[in-house]
């Protein structure tokens, strides 16, 4: 079930305080949202939730895809099938894939995650990964370097 609450004329610390005392995830349009966060001495946030009383932070992970040339089209259409595979897993939170203005064949993929090991544990040793892996893999030339990463600044 989704809520939605207009907040615009409460104080960050009313909203805050309400989140935390029902549980619930604060999504914010505020630009500063990462500083509310470090305020609350809340280390490395970029996004965060809630829970068992704290704000837990989320890891973004991030891979730089080459694709073969001319496999681009087919990639995409794949790419839009594997979607559901990751977003089903525990612990997912987000995906978005970035298409490289300069080079038509190279795409940003950046996945957001509750906790590293929903990545490196849960999705990387499920079934759902061996599937990801036979629909994406065979078309990436170098095969890429997947990091996770906090956020520090934004603006």
């Amino acid at each position: 079930m989704s809520v939605t609450t207009d907040c615009r004329a409460a104080s960050d610390e009313e909203i805050f305080g309400c989140a935390q005392q029902e549980q619930r995830v604060v999504v914010s349009g505020d630009t500063d949202f990462g500083t509310l966060l470090a305020l609350r001495h809340e280390r490395g946030a970029s996004h965060g939730r809630f829970a068992r009383g704290r704000i837990e932070i989320v890891i973004t992970e991030q891979a730089v895809l080459d694709v073969k040339p001319g496999q681009e089209t087919d990639f995409e259409s794949d790419f839009a099938e594997a979607k559901a595979l990751i977003a089903s897993m525990p612990g997912f939170e987000s995906l978005q894939l970035h298409r490289c203005i300069e080079q038509s064949n190279r795409y940003l993929l950046l996945v957001v995650w509750r906790r590293l090991e929903d990545h490196t544990e849960g999705f990387r040793r499920s079934s759902e990964y061996e599937e990801w892996r036979r629909l994406l893999h065979h078309y990436y030339d170098p095969f890429p370097t997947v990091e996770h990463f906090n956020l520090v600044i934004s603006a």
